[in-house]
């Protein structure tokens, strides 16, 4: 999972970068430059190092999520949309982490003067909307005139066509892609041109210390964090972190409140394969299949899949192990359209 962090300049998006990730970037960037900082964090899994102990697992390997810290938004006012090197550096993220100003501090002024989130939701929505309208319409010119040179199927360039107006009437109505209710498909067939809006959106609201947090109409889901003093937590040894939540009056880091909530926001639950060498976590779509499973592990594994062995990861905690889990029932053969748990372990019987 791969989620880049955006935000106006002096919004705080680097703090919250380096409270996720327990980096320490420098706050302060040089303007005008677009550069993007990317760290790996591993997902906190109680239930995967319960299972390591289970198995006696040699290694235990997490779940990931990969952080980027990109640089340069707000520079939509031209009317050209975003650059091309901030635009390369969006179209790769799973989604977005949008960050959004709530802290008042004297010392570092805001771009627009005042402090307000709504507004400034507002301004990142309205670019990432404009950026993605110039880029479908620029798509239905070169498709219109492609279609009246022939040459090509044109039935297929009438369903490009067909699909981009479809595009372009939802940015127009100032809609988000992502309302548009696409399909799988029409989503793969807009796939690699760069279009922002069909990408999930968190709002992280950055707050000060003890700052409560603001209020605002948005069908988007909103998380509120104290960036600068959770970036202090962060750089705290581990032992050390307790007694900081507890000070502070924090039941949790607000790292473990992101992670749950991107694995919300992502429709991403987490599934395991354990033995002796090794626990691993593994990241997949909710409801996916056992299929797709495997080729999350490897894609061989998918290619020659015959069967898996299922059983919950909660419930062979519970029993104690697989062989009590195979006595009482638990563990189970399933087909390739099995619609994978949150927490199950597979084992693939495979041959390629």
């Amino acid at each position: 999972m791969k989620l880049g962090i955006i935000g106006l300049p002096q919004s705080g998006k680097t703090t919250i970068f380096n409270a996720l990730t327990r980096s320490n970037r420098p706050l302060a960037m040089s303007a005008g430059r677009i550069e993007t900082t990317t760290a790996v964090v591993d997902v906190p899994d109680e239930r995967l190092h319960k299972l390591a102990a289970l198995f006696a697992s040699k290694k235990i390997v997490h779940a990931q999520i990969s952080f980027a810290d990109v640089a340069g938004m707000g520079s939509g006012d031209s009317g050209q949309g975003l650059s091309s090197q901030l635009l390369n550096a969006l179209s790769g993220m799973d989604g977005l982490l949008v960050v959004l100003r709530a802290f008042e501090d004297d010392s570092v002024a805001h771009p627009s003067l005042t402090v307000d989130a709504a507004r400034d939701l507002a301004a990142i929505s309205d670019e990432l909307l404009l950026n993605d309208l110039i880029i479908v319409e620029r798509k239905l010119q070169k498709l219109t005139e492609e279609r009246g040179k022939g040459g090509r199927d044109i039935a297929a360039l009438d369903r490009q066509l067909a699909h981009f107006q479809k595009l372009h009437a939802t940015l127009s109505d100032n809609k988000p892609l992502r309302t548009a209710g696409l399909t799988d498909d029409e989503i793969t067939a807009s796939a690699g041109i760069g279009l922002l809006t069909l990408k999930p959106i968190l709002v992280v609201a950055n707050l000060g210390e003890g700052q409560p947090a603001p209020s605002f109409d948005t069908p988007l889901p909103v998380l509120a964090l104290q960036g600068k003093l959770e970036m202090e937590l962060a750089q705290l040894p581990a032992d050390e972190q307790a007694i900081f939540l507890q000070e502070y009056g924090l039941q949790e880091p607000g790292s473990l409140r992101v992670i749950r909530a991107a694995y919300d926001l992502m429709d991403t639950q987490t599934f395991y394969t354990v033995g002796e060498p090794e626990a691993h976590a593994w990241m997949l779509r909710k409801h996916a299949s056992a299929l797709e499973a495997a080729g999350a592990i490897h894609s061989d594994i998918a290619r020659g899949f015959i069967r898996a062995e299922i059983v919950s990861g909660d419930e062979l905690l519970e029993l104690g192990g697989m062989s009590q889990a195979r006595d009482k029932g638990r563990l189970r053969l399933e087909g390739k359209e099995y619609p994978m748990q949150d927490g199950d372990i597979i084992n693939v019987r495979f041959n390629v």
